[in-house]
């Protein structure tokens, strides 16, 4: 039986990406690779992206000269949130065609509201 990581409250230490949120991640991504990176189909549990995020992260992306491919399982392994008191900052690693992993990160928050995850897209670059 695999267990998937659960959300952690910790201010001192960043832990793996929920298991119940990578769906999220993976929806929010793959809008991302088709271009749509103001996300015009609504993705459950996300946000409205600020269209100056989305604006700033496309031309971000396409500044980089690759194109971003789905998440695969291995986005996992390298991926984290910390608890910041009142939310969970994220740090997703990217994966672009052909190459694989990149040194590229999707940043933002995630809230609960009404005991769910809801995600706020934040900027994508390289840290």
């Amino acid at each position: 039986m695999i267990i998937e990581p659960r959300a952690v409250k910790d201010e001192e230490s960043a832990h793996p990406i929920a298991g119940s949120w990578r769906p999220i991640f993976r929806d929010v991504v793959k809008a991302f690779a088709e271009d749509d990176f103001e996300l015009s189909q609504v993705v459950p549990g996300v946000a409205p992206v600020d269209p100056s995020i989305a604006s700033q992260n496309r031309a971000y992306v396409r500044n980089y000269g690759e194109l971003l491919v789905e998440l695969p399982e291995d986005t996992w392994a390298t991926s984290c949130a910390q608890w910041m008191g009142q939310h969970w900052e994220v740090l997703v690693d990217l994966y672009i065609k052909g190459e694989g992993a990149s040194d590229l990160v999707l940043t933002g928050h995630i809230n609960e509201l009404n005991g769910k995850p809801q995600f706020t897209v934040g900027l994508i670059y390289v840290p």
